[in-house]
């Protein structure tokens, strides 16, 4: 459930507030109080302005005056209800008695003041009613991942410079809000570093959304991103939001961006820029605080060049751009994956852990590993699940007497010296150029020049 907050905490869940009353001096005291604390706070006189407004946005919270001049509070509620707004409504009023109260909640009301009512009483009326709000998305997110079978993040783990370069490069990320474009190939933990993104950036307190862009068919993205409304034969209207909404002051992470339609392209790049996603069928635009990080398992330029892929997009999303490395330029994290793997799979499949053989690593060690980290999760879960490490996945056709030859060259194995020789060797292939070396490492430069000179040869 959603963090609970005391009545002046200003960390309360990213949302959109109504405010409607007649009154100024209620609305402009209702305003000062909010303001603060919920995103975007508008305000109107009447059910008619409130109309006006609904029409041209999206909100998470109706605070709504009973006694309203023309059409009543109770009666705006029963037609916003009626055309399928979701939003969380909290009535007022001075004139209280049970029936009243009693029409408000069957009406659709999910709490009620009485005036005069103490801040307090308010603010805590206010913010479990967003709360609410956020609930609600929690728990559709959470049966969208379910429906998808989404795998359970594992974390970054590892203790080579390449991983470590990774950590440092994620922490420079995270603290600006600008778009970012993960690029490596299919394994390498693309999502696993968005989420790594999302944890440590302003937006951490808000959810994480994925979305895999080449799952969804053509003709259901548009409403799976950005929401449709749609009136059904008998005029009944029906109010969807997507998932920009969903992910409102948090991070949208777009997976396998490239697959995206080009019409798509146009839509997401508008949204991009203005911060306003449009649903379907819909004339209303909803402001939307969103970090987005995209993710391509293919060079995206290629795409540009091929005119399956806007350059204007491109550039865009490419504000800052990641490349994660394939799991063969750094096998020496692989003894570190194995345990982690081991330790937290064996528990949720119910199985006990299993011991893997000096032969084994070195077949792990030799293995070139195309499928990357996604490939090793894998392999190690089969092998909890069989109760022994199975090697002939990866060797088919391996016999036994084959698995006990050594593949690995003579001398000592510790991290420590495979990552030595892994580092020399990329260095020896550029000609000692460190820039290079470190590009292809994954690395800063300074962090490979900080490593060289531990061993004495800066």
């Amino acid at each position: 459930m959603p963090a609970r907050h005391g009545p002046d905490d200003p960390h309360w869940p990213h949302a959109s507030v109504l405010l409607v009353d007649d009154e100024p001096g209620m609305l402009n005291f209702l305003h000062k109080a909010l303001a603060p604390r919920a995103g975007q706070v508008l305000q109107a006189g009447s059910a008619e302005e409130a109309e006006a407004l609904l029409q041209r946005h999206r909100f998470d919270l109706l605070i709504l005056d009973i006694a309203l001049p023309g059409k009543s509070g109770i009666a705006l509620l029963k037609q916003l209800r009626a055309q399928g707004h979701p939003a969380e409504v909290v009535l007022m009023t001075a004139f209280a008695d049970l029936e009243t109260a009693i029409e408000a909640l069957r009406a659709g009301a999910s709490d009620f003041l009485l005036k005069p009512f103490r801040l307090t009483q308010a603010l805590n009326a206010f913010r479990q009613g967003l709360e609410r709000a956020q609930l609600k998305r929690e728990n559709f997110l959470l049966r969208r991942s379910l429906l998808q079978h989404t795998p359970p993040a594992d974390g970054l783990v590892g203790r080579s410079i390449v991983v470590q370069g990774l950590h440092e490069a994620i922490k420079r990320i995270a603290a600006v809000d600008s778009t970012v474009l993960l690029t490596g190939e299919s394994g390498t933990g693309k999502e696993l570093v968005a989420l790594a993104l999302h944890r440590l950036s302003r937006h951490a307190g808000a959810l994480f959304v994925p979305v895999n862009c080449a799952r969804a068919s053509p003709q259901t993205i548009e409403e799976e991103l950005f929401g449709h409304v749609q009136r059904g034969a008998d005029g009944e209207i029906s109010h969807a939001d997507g998932l920009f909404v969903h992910a409102q002051g948090g991070t949208l992470f777009l997976d396998e961006i490239g697959e995206l339609p080009l019409p798509l392209q146009a839509t997401l790049l508008r949204v991009i820029d203005t911060r306003l996603v449009r649903p379907a069928g819909s004339q209303q635009e909803i402001p939307v605080d969103v970090r987005i990080v995209a993710a391509s398992n293919r060079p995206l330029r290629d795409d540009v060049d091929a005119g399956r892929f806007r350059a204007d997009l491109y550039w865009r999303l490419q504000v800052v751009e990641l490349t994660l490395p394939p799991l063969r330029t750094h096998k020496e994290d692989i003894p570190d994956l194995v345990a982690h793997f081991i330790a937290t799979l064996a528990p949720r499949l119910g199985v006990p852990p299993f011991d893997v053989a000096d032969d084994e690593w070195r077949f792990l060690a030799e293995y070139d590993w195309p499928g990357n980290v996604r490939e090793l999760r894998n392999l190690i879960e089969r092998s909890l699940i069989l109760g022994a490490l199975n090697v002939s996945a990866l060797y088919q056709g391996l016999t036994r007497s084959e698995r006990a030859r050594p593949v690995l060259p003579p001398g000592p194995t510790d991290l420590q010296t495979l990552e030595k020789r892994h580092i020399q060797a990329v260095l020896e292939s550029v000609g000692g150029d460190k820039t290079r070396a470190a590009r292809l490492l994954g690395v800063s430069r300074r962090t490979l020049e900080r490593r060289v000179a531990e061993w004495g040869q800066g």
